[in-house]
């Protein structure tokens, strides 16, 4: 595979049989300030996958929505065919087959056999759910853990898309891919991919450190936050940084390496109080709901212990501004009404460090 950037000509040649190196991918962002990230540049947006104009913002913090990096900034040479591999993987596939359409399984045995619409998808209609989720359901920092959530509150985020109530509160983040999957997954299909994700297991996917300092960091390519090829640090300030603990494997699609996330020293325990109490009615104890342990409650109220932290605070962000404006949201209403971003970063960073 041959990455051409778009900077004097230059252009890298990999042959590496994992993947391009992490410096060789950091390429492709070379040249955005973070003060570029921060803000948030995103390409021009499928509007009808939009959320209404009025509940569309550019004032939230950049964190959980993860940008694209900018259009032209570089661009990807087809596929030498070549086949990549990982530790412990008997199986090999070249950059075509990870980036296409279905999905790819490294480790077949370690997970119930998965439905046709999770490994194939249906060309011409949607990609396998394993694409994006990973074979396993464990997800990426830039869509969601579905493993082991119940199938009914799956369901009802997919007709809450499908009857376009529920959106991403940024132009072109969140859940703008999922959409129109959701729009065009028949039932039957829907069906046989919930059942399976919620038939995955626990897992401990996301490391959370608390730290006063972080690397620098930038857009990079399948919406991943990537580290700045220079090596400097920074404040992490207000935010969670969440990063693959090995961008290489994680561009691979494997479903056995993970993420860590960065978060403000002392946020998990305010976080805690927050998650238990409600701090005095800035909020509402989510334990009430989600039950003690966070583990979910019933079928409709999906766990939050071990999860995302930047897919937890995209669905705050989401319910407060409305943009997620489905069936049971208006219970999430007063819940989100009075937090501030440093509390959903705390909520996010708390709920994150659980077990699943």
């Amino acid at each position: 595979m041959r990455l051409r950037a778009l900077l004097g000509g230059i252009e890298i040649t990999m042959a590496n049989r994992l993947l391009v190196s992490f410096s060789a991918f950091a390429v492709l962002a070379i040249g955005v300030s973070a003060t570029a990230f921060q803000a948030g540049s995103q390409r021009t947006p499928r509007v009808s996958y939009e959320a209404p104009p009025e509940l569309q913002h550019t004032d939230l913090p950049q964190w959980p929505y993860t940008p694209t990096p900018p259009k032209g900034t570089a661009v990807v040479a087809p596929d030498d065919g070549e086949a990549h591999h990982l530790p412990g993987s008997t199986k090999a596939f070249t950059t075509k087959e990870i980036d296409g359409a279905s999905a790819v399984d490294w480790f077949p045995d370690s997970h119930p056999k998965a439905p046709a619409p999770v490994i194939d998808g249906k060309p011409g209609v949607y990609r396998a759910c394993g694409t994006c989720h990973l074979i396993n359901g464990y997800g990426k920092s830039d869509t969601e853990n579905l493993n082991g959530m119940p199938v009914a509150y799956m369901q009802q985020q997919l007709e809450d898309m499908k009857g376009d109530l529920r959106h991403a509160s940024v132009v072109n983040m969140g859940v703008i891919t999922m959409i129109p999957v959701a729009k065009a997954l028949p039932a039957d299909d829907a069906k046989e991919a919930l059942e399976y994700f919620h038939s995955i297991g626990p897992a401990k996917w996301v490391r959370v450190v608390e730290t006063d300092t972080v690397p620098k960091t930038m857009p990079g390519p399948h919406r991943l936050t990537a580290v700045d090829p220079s090596g400097a640090k920074e404040p992490i300030g207000n935010r969670i940084i969440e990063l693959p603990e090995n961008f290489d494997r994680t561009m691979l699609r494997d479903p056995t390496s993970g993420f860590v996330a960065y978060v403000p020293v002392g946020s998990i325990k305010k976080g805690e109080v927050l998650v238990k109490t409600g701090a005095g009615g800035r909020t509402m104890a989510c334990v009430a709901c989600h039950g003690a342990d966070l583990h979910g409650g019933g079928d409709t109220i999906p766990p939050l212990a071990g999860r995302s932290p930047s897919a937890t605070g995209r669905q705050l962000y989401d319910f407060k501004t409305g943009a997620r404006h489905g069936k049971n949201s208006s219970m999430m209403q007063p819940v989100v009404a009075k937090l501030t971003d440093e509390d959903i970063v705390n909520i996010s960073a708390y709920l994150a460090s659980l077990a699943q």
